[in-house]
């Protein structure tokens, strides 16, 4: 079965830099895409960035993470990473990793089109 493994979260302060990693195990890692999503408290879950695991095109849904957050992917490790840089304070939320089969392009990155979850990372970041 699909598996999807968080790690890298943490507690900064604003400014610092965390990165995420999400293993994918059970899945056919080529093909498909693997999106970054994060929840804040009260506040629904929203997409943050997406890889599309065939070729490496990358999409960035939220304009405030734009420059400061890169997704990448290591192939051989089917492995996505999220590294963040001159975090904030509002960055801090519970990260989940997610996937899905097949991307077609200008997919909607939203959770419903998503089947595949991790158990999520905490990064807070403070003031």
């Amino acid at each position: 079965q699909v598996q999807l493994v968080e790690s890298g979260g943490g507690s900064v302060q604003a400014g610092g830099s965390l990165r995420l990693s999400c293993a994918a195990s059970g899945y056919t890692y080529s093909g498909n895409c693997i999106g970054w999503f994060r929840q804040a408290p009260g506040k629904e879950r929203e997409g943050v960035a997406l890889i599309y695991t065939d070729g490496g095109k990358t999409y960035y849904r939220i304009d405030s993470v734009k420059g400061r957050f890169t997704i990448s992917q290591d192939n051989a490790k089917n492995t996505v990473n999220l590294q963040m840089n001159t975090l904030k304070p509002e960055d801090t939320a519970m990260y989940y990793c997610a996937a899905r089969i097949g991307c077609p392009d200008g997919i909607i990155f939203t959770p419903p089109n998503f089947a595949y979850w991790g158990q999520g990372t905490q990064v807070t970041v403070s003031s």
